[in-house]
Order: structure tokens, then sequence, then C-alpha cells
């Protein structure tokens, strides 16, 4: 979701595995009628170079839930071998956390050197991915809506004490007590039973018309984008490496809240992957 990171190599084949992740996810959607998007840095790549930032090493999609749901069911079956679908709660059998963002995973790749955050979690996050996010419906009313971004945020942070480890560097002093405080809190509670809090916290207002939409399950720090309904709930085809992929119909909006003035370049110095340790290995590269 970023453009920072600490160095830089060719991500040509990079680039190769995620065109084909995408491809993939765009022919299964079409297939079934179902409607996803682009999102935060592959949506700024479609609009500002015609396909991936020359940097960015990961891609994004973002599915309304009901969206989400249907895709979920047809896609395990659908993706052809080498890819495959990994949900959070099937890593160790939902006993530990990383976060609650189901991927597409392109299995014939490596990002990370093997080490112990790798193997605990069982290698399963040592690929490249598509993040599917979901946008769930957000109450309307100021109070409303600032009290189920509330609830995530604390199931978030319960759902820290089952990671491999906190580190507290990046967090202000207010920021470590409050996620030490539920890290502790979240030790007497089972994971699998997070996962259910979350996904029930998330869809608690699925069957209501609100006017708004939220990202249920990325990091607490994004939740402050909240996009209007007229702004996703149509998509559009837009160009990217060749492709016709689907974007949201009020795109230009999406990418203001999210990078300010989008089409002005980072300094040279941020340019560079964000999302691996060593160079991304492909094993296979066939076209």
């Amino acid at each position: 979701m970023t453009e920072t990171a600490a160095k830089t190599y060719d991500l040509t084949k990079v680039h190769e595995a995620n065109r084909k992740l995408l491809k993939e996810i765009d022919r299964i959607c079409r297939k079934y009628k179902i409607n996803y998007m682009m999102d935060s840095g592959t949506l700024l790549g479609a609009v500002r170079h015609q396909g991936f930032i020359p940097w960015d090493d990961d891609v994004d999609v973002v599915f309304t839930r009901q969206n989400f749901e249907m895709f979920m069911k047809v896609a395990p079956r659908e993706l052809p071998d080498g890819m495959s679908v990994l949900r959070p709660e099937e890593i160790r059998g939902g006993k530990v956390f990383y976060d609650f963002t189901t991927r597409i995973i392109y299995e014939n790749s490596r990002v990370h050197e093997d080490n112990e955050q790798m193997r605990f979690y069982d290698g399963k996050l040592n690929h490249l991915w598509v993040d599917l996010f979901i946008l769930d419906r957000l109450p309307d009313g100021k109070g409303a809506a600032a009290r189920a971004k509330f609830m995530q945020k604390v199931i978030y942070g319960m759902a820290m004490a089952h990671r491999n480890g906190l580190d507290f560097s990046k967090y202000s002093l207010a920021d470590k007590i409050r996620v030490g405080v539920l890290a502790t809190a979240g030790r007497l509670i089972p994971m699998p039973v997070l996962f259910k809090l979350q996904r029930l916290a998330a869809m608690k207002d699925a069957d209501k018309k609100t006017k708004r939409w939220y990202y249920s399950n990325y990091q607490p720090d994004y939740l402050y984008v909240t996009l209007e309904g007229e702004w996703c709930e149509k998509t559009l085809d837009m160009e990217f490496e060749n492709l016709e992929l689907m974007a949201p119909i009020g795109f230009t909006h999406v990418l203001e809240l999210i990078y300010g003035d989008y089409r002005k370049l980072p300094p040279p110095e941020k340019r560079v992957p964000a999302h691996s340790t060593i160079e991304i290995q492909i094993y296979d590269q066939e076209k």
C-alpha cells in the first residue's frame, strides 16, 4: 500500500507474475459477473502509468462485501495450478495472527529470507500475492461510524497477541500503552474467536443501505479511508499493462483521499520496492 522501501532492483519478472495474478482475478470475476476494483498502488499505477508503478512490488484489489463472498465461492476451484487462496484463518489452523486480509498467492515465488517470522507462519507468507481488501458498509452518523471503526481497532489490537512478537518501536508512547493493554487482553481470547468477532463486526450493517463504505480487513491505521457509495458501487474498465481491469467509477476521489496529489511522483529516494526484504525470486515464467 506504500511506495517506500530500503532498496531497489529489477522488477520485470515480479511485474510479469503480478500481471498473471491480476489477469486470473479479472477472468474469474467476469466469468461470474463479480465486480472487483483495482486499489491503492495498483489503481494509482493504472491512472498514472497505465500499469505498474515502476518500483511497486505488490498488487491490491478490493471488493464490496457481497462481491467478495461471491468471489471466494468460486476462486479456489477456478485458479490455475501455481495460484491459490490464502485465508488468514487458514495459517496454522487459525491459531496465529498476521492480519485479516485474504490473499491470492503466486506459489512459485519467494520474497523474504527464511527467518523466524516466516517459519512462524509456516512459510505461507513468503510469496508474491494480491491483497483482497473488503469494503463493508459503514453506519450513517458520526457516532455510529466511529464506534464501528473503534471496534475493528480493538479486535485488531487483541489479535496482535497472537502475532510473532510485537514491535513497539514504531508506536508513540500512547499507542504503546494501548497496544500493550489490548494485546494483554487478547491473550485470553483464542484467535479463532477473534476471527469470528472481526467478521461479525465488519458485517454488522451489511443489510443496510448506508451511504459510505470502509476498508474493514486492513490495518487499523487505514480505517480512516471512508469511501462514498457513489465512488465505488459501480466500476469502469481501465487499461493496465495491456489488460482491461476494473476500477471504481470515482477513482479520482479514491486516489485523492489516499494519496493527495496522486499525479505527483515521490522523490527519487522513495521510488523503491516496499514489500520484500530480498530480491524477489520467481521460479517459473511461462507465458
